[in-house]
């Protein structure tokens, strides 16, 4: 039976970024042996692979949260990698745009978020200076964020595996865990490719998280409720419309920034997304149905408290899932111009949100130590930005647990 210092379960770019962290230091790394499983025959194919590509600054998160924190460590070590390594990236900057009176309050907030967060590059805009950077956009008040970029976060993740790999670890794609034993000197995991021995299992199962940490006798006390973000491609023609990345105010209480405008890192241009529940756990389609995902949604008390505190807002999501009109006309919020025909269905992403008994949407990243084991339990928006940051963490966690054990 094949022995690992260490095994991930997750292919994207957390668990990529988590493999690279195990074996940084060639001197002396924390699992000179670490194997990485990915159940989908290609690395980063779900919430990495669906993602718009935008390299957050750290303007939204509570000063002090896992968020902030790892967003501003990650987002620099982000560039740094994608510098080195020769991948496409763009520190573009982005603008968040007031439509009305009552947002200026949050607009406020958000600028005294960034600025104890350490942007440095953050301006305040008239309806005048907004025009100068996005001469479509329409506001009454904006900011300007220096530090947001773009970036192919796929090609980051596979290169982050190929460096690990250079280094020792070892990449199973195709193979999926199946379940854990504990013996008393490790663990035995079985997967699609035969059972392996570890010392130490870090999941990095995004969407199906949860289901992992359970499998694996860890109560995770929350559940991930998938919900579907749908997009708009703009047309070729209309690109002028959006010279860089167009944001609204977002609302305080949900973890979602709104539908915006974002210029894509090989050229293109998306409008969106939405923020509908989807029927599977990986429901890109919208009549995709699974139902045993379906099944773990509406049974779980959280779910009914969730809903019945954002029903509302659901309700208008939905609607606009529906009706391309009514998706443009919040398009329209931002930029004036855009019309129906500018606009050609897009890519769907479904983001896995950790929901708990209470019907709390978790805003923070959760990450959930156990006799040798760790699981990342809630990484949305900016877990992509802030992967070499996460990694980094979890690698520091694990170099305790097994440090424990010797």
């Amino acid at each position: 039976m094949e022995f690992f210092d260490a095994v991930v379960v997750g292919g994207g770019i957390v668990g990529a970024a988590t493999l690279h962290a195990l074996v940084a230091d060639a001197a002396a790394p924390i699992a000179p042996s670490p194997l990485l499983l990915e159940a989908e025959p290609e690395l980063a194919t779900h919430q990495t692979g669906h993602n718009s590509g935008v390299i957050h600054s750290g303007l939204y998160y509570r000063p002090g949260s896992l968020k902030a924190r790892n967003c501003t460590a990650g987002r620099e070590a982000l560039y740094r990698f994608c510098a080195r390594e020769g991948l496409p990236h763009e520190r573009c900057g982005k603008i968040v745009v007031a439509t009305a009176e009552r947002e200026l309050p949050m607009l406020a907030e958000l600028e005294r978020r960034g600025r104890e967060n350490g942007l440095r590059g953050l301006q305040r805009l008239d309806a005048q200076a907004i025009r100068r950077h996005e001469p479509a956009a329409t506001g009454i008040a904006g900011l300007y964020v220096r530090e947001t970029g773009i970036v192919d976060y796929p090609a980051v993740a596979r290169r982050l595996a190929e460096r690990a790999a250079e280094r020792g670890a070892t990449i199973r794609t195709g193979c999926r865990f199946r379940h854990v034993r504990r013996e008393r000197d490790g663990l035995t995991l079985e997967t699609d490719c035969g059972p392996v021995r570890t010392r130490l299992l870090i999941g990095c199962a995004g969407l199906h998280s949860d289901r992992l940490a359970r499998a694996c006798g860890v109560e995770p006390g929350v559940r991930i409720i998938p919900f579907r973000g749908e997009y708009y491609d703009i047309l070729p023609r209309h690109h002028r419309l959006v010279r860089n990345l167009i944001y609204p105010v977002p609302d305080p209480a949900l973890p979602f920034l709104g539908v915006h405008f974002t210029r894509m890192i090989a050229g293109g241009r998306e409008a969106g997304p939405n923020a509908v529940l989807a029927l599977a756990r990986e429901g890109y389609r919208r009549l995709r149905i699974v139902p045993r995902d379906l099944r773990e949604t509406l049974t779980y008390p959280g779910f009914w408290r969730m809903s019945a505190r954002y029903w509302k807002v659901g309700l208008g999501e939905a609607y606009r899932s529906l009706s391309r009109d009514a998706f443009v006309r919040a398009l329209q919020r931002l930029l004036p111009e855009i019309r129906g025909e500018h606009l050609a269905a897009g890519s769907a992403g479904v983001r896995a949100q950790a929901v708990d008994r209470a019907g709390r949407l978790l805003d923070d990243f959760h990450i959930v130590s156990a006799e040798r084991m760790i699981h990342v339990l809630n990484a949305p928006s900016p877990a992509a930005t802030a992967a070499l940051a996460i990694g980094r963490r979890i690698a520091r966690q694990a170099a305790e647990q097994l440090a424990a054990r010797e």
